[in-house]
């Protein structure tokens, strides 16, 4: 059984017992979350989500990803700029699938 959520602006495929990593998301480690906006479940083709369908998780770790380096450069001047950026994501492993 398989299901297709929507969150943080993107599409997901899961299972049950999968491991997944999302856009930043409240909450702390060990705290269950759901999520209601299922697009797909088992065969189950919403417009635009199931209705009634739902899958659960709990949030394993709250972290940040690995830095990446930004180089900016005017050409013809002597402008650079360097720049980091880590982005914060949510890893959530699912517990359940209901629908």
């Amino acid at each position: 059984m398989f299901a297709i959520i929507k969150t943080g602006g993107k599409q997901l495929i899961v299972k049950s017992g999968d491991t997944i990593f999302i856009e930043k998301i409240n909450g702390n480690e060990g705290d269950v979350v759901s999520f209601d906006e299922v697009l797909v479940l088992d065969n189950k083709v919403g417009t635009p989500f199931v209705k009634g369908a739902k899958v659960s998780g709990v949030i394993e770790k709250q972290g940040r990803a690995k830095k990446i380096v930004v180089y900016r450069h005017n050409a013809k001047s002597t402008h650079k700029r360097k720049l980091g950026h880590r982005q914060p994501y949510t890893r959530v492993k699912i517990t359940e699938l209901k629908g």
